[in-house]
């Protein structure tokens, strides 16, 4: 294993910046928030709250996709990143095909995604569009000759959420359950986008604690050879079961996909959601949440007291008992509750309660 290690002054020019027009936006927060947010000049500290990357193996992402490093600065000055403004300022998630059984539990997961992602970027609005089948998309699909499981095309979902963003979207991310590829010669993708359009796609087929093993429900019991158009082999195919595991790993997908349409791009200074992964066990040993250099950039996009997003995120975690409603449902059907499943949570949880109580024990001192 090798640490990825930084320098104090290194980290500190990577958040403030020496440019004085740069640096001046830091200048805006208060005493408390400057306080949390050095907190990862010192990251792997006894006591920190930020840690730093460790690499596992040669096919981590960091050492497999070598990139230059993009400090608070060089994410600022990017000429192509695309900011919210009063007339794109909404998140809209679209799903492609089967999210489980009909019923109110798959209405409630998709809510808990879109509940979350309102919480992480605090300030937009994110709604959801009405589901879609794999059909009504039009997309080419294959079945994978090793997996031996069904995949969809990414190049012609984007095409499809081309054509369904809203004007007033500041992005628009599909969805699915069904496993992605970006063309015939590659095995799979997690997922793929079109950061100048504001598009994006991706699966949570792969985080099945099942998916790589012989016994996997999704791979098809017999050769199939579907037919170009015949969307009927889609018709009742598997699902995985919701967890607090998945929705982890679902949650920490959607924000990291979804933070790349800021402009973000992965993060090499140390623990953070917006790390690259190249295999579901380096996904797994991401934080649920952003280092302080890349929290400066989503404020910078979208501005926010650091309290209130900490506050949003604990609130979604730890209000089990309150279902949110789907949109558009009366709430007078009978329709069953379901608990949401937040114990993969529970270190997330805890990291959010120390830092509220830096900034919140420092604001009444």
């Amino acid at each position: 294993m090798n640490v990825v290690q930084h320098s104090e002054e290194k980290l500190r020019t990577a958040l403030v910046s020496k440019l004085p027009a740069v640096a001046k936006l830091y200048s805006k927060y208060t005493e408390e928030e400057r306080r949390l947010l050095e907190e990862g000049l010192h990251p792997g500290k006894l006591g920190s709250l930020f840690q730093p990357i460790v690499v596992h193996s040669d096919s981590d992402w960091i050492l497999a996709h070598p990139e230059e490093p993009q400090d608070f600065e060089a994410f600022y000055r990017d000429p192509y990143r695309k900011t919210p403004d009063s007339g794109h300022a909404t998140i809209y998630i679209q799903t492609i095909g089967s999210f489980g059984d009909v019923g109110a539990q798959t209405d409630q997961y998709v809510e808990w995604l879109r509940d979350y992602c309102q919480a992480f970027f605090c300030g937009l609005s994110v709604k959801l569009l009405p589901a879609v089948p794999v059909s009504e998309t039009g997309c080419s699909f294959r079945v994978n000759s090793s997996s031996h499981n069904l995949q969809i095309l990414t190049g012609d979902l984007l095409q499809f959420l081309g054509k369904r963003k809203p004007e007033d979207a500041f992005c628009i991310v599909g969805i699915t359950m069904i496993d992605l590829y970006p063309e015939d010669s590659w095995n799979f993708v997690f997922g793929q986008a079109s950061l100048s359009n504001g598009m994006g796609v991706f699966s949570f087929a792969r985080y099945d604690d099942h998916f790589y093993s012989r016994s996997y429900a999704g791979r098809l019991k017999k050769k199939l050879e579907p037919r170009r158009g015949d969307y009927s082999v889609f018709e009742g195919y598997y699902t995985p079961p919701i967890t607090s595991t998945l929705l982890l790993r679902s949650c920490k997908t959607m924000t990291h996909e979804i933070g790349h349409m800021f402009g973000i791009k992965h993060c090499q200074w140390m623990n953070c959601v917006m790390q690259g992964s190249n295999h579901l066990e380096e996904s797994d040993r991401r934080p649920l949440d952003l280092c302080p250099i890349c929290l400066h950039k989503l404020h910078a996009s979208v501005g926010f007291r650091i309290a209130d997003r900490y506050k949003a995120l604990l609130h979604w975690m730890e209000d089990e008992s309150q279902l949110s409603e789907p949109e558009g449902a009366s709430g007078h059907h009978g329709a069953a509750s379901f608990f949401k499943p937040t114990e993969a949570f529970s270190e997330s949880r805890l990291w959010l309660h120390r830092c509220l109580d830096m900034l919140e024990k420092s604001e009444h001192k």
